[in-house]
């Protein structure tokens, strides 16, 4: 059976009422969920940054114990060299070790600069590593907070917004889809949400532009569907959402 526009405002009218209460839930939850999203992302962040610093400090002791390795194998073949100095027979062996000590004695002293390079690196990256790990322990702390306050709410207001849900759901289906569009599209582009206001003191509701009284009588008749010619959004008159509310 047809709808009469009467019918439809009502509908229309009806499930405004109740995505606005919803509206009015989720501003009590206020910017918790998305500060509880960055919290997670930032803890996230810091603990990939703690693991690759982590991999960084390994790698650079690694490199240290690396150099340190290779010292004493330069001075192994130093006393090698040194040893078998006294038992050269002639000048070119003589000078061919002396080179080989020299050669060894230069590579000591790069791998004593280099680990002293390395403890620079790691002094620098363990201040990093260990400001990073209490950031890490802040945020942690933060995050549960909020999650609790989170939690709390939610827990507050659940209930009401699951069955609010359920009744706007149903009163979907009792408008055709051309206006449930239209309806949807005002609602999305409204920064208040708002597709379907009344009257209110000679004006759009919405947006506060005033209603010419001839327009403002065909909204009260009910007779045709009027929109607001400044904002877009529907317009209903105040006995109208009277009238929804006694019901």
């Amino acid at each position: 059976m047809e709808q009469t526009v009467e019918q439809k405002l009502k509908a229309l009218y009806e499930l405004q009422t109740l995505h606005t209460k919803i509206d009015k839930i989720r501003q009590i939850r206020g910017e918790l969920p998305m500060e509880v999203a960055d919290l997670e992302d930032e803890v996230a962040g810091l603990e990939t940054r703690i693991q690759k610093l982590k991999g960084e400090l390994d790698d650079t002791e690694d490199s240290i114990v690396s150099r340190k390795n290779m010292i004493k194998d330069a001075q192994n073949l130093i006393k090698k060299y040194e040893t078998q100095l006294k038992e050269v027979k002639n000048n070119r062996e003589y000078d061919a070790l002396t080179k080989e000590v020299e050669i060894q004695n230069l590579e000591i002293q790069v791998c004593e600069k280099k680990i002293r390079e390395f403890g620079f690196d790691i002094n620098s990256k363990t201040e990093i590593y260990e400001k990073a790990l209490a950031d890490l322990e802040t945020r942690k702390k933060d995050l549960d907070i909020k999650k609790g306050e989170l939690e709390t709410i939610t827990a507050e207001t659940e209930k009401d917004e699951q069955t609010l849900n359920v009744r706007a759901q149903s009163a979907e289906t009792s408008i055709e889809d051309r206006l449930l569009t239209a309806y949807n599209r005002l609602r999305n582009n409204a920064n208040n949400g708002l597709a379907v206001v009344t009257i209110d003191r000679d004006s759009c509701s919405g947006c506060f532009n005033q209603i010419p009284p001839q327009r403002q009588l065909d909204i009260r008749q009910r007779k045709k569907i009027i929109v607001c010619e400044h904002c877009g959004r529907i317009l209903v008159d105040e006995a109208l959402t009277l009238e929804q509310e006694v019901s």
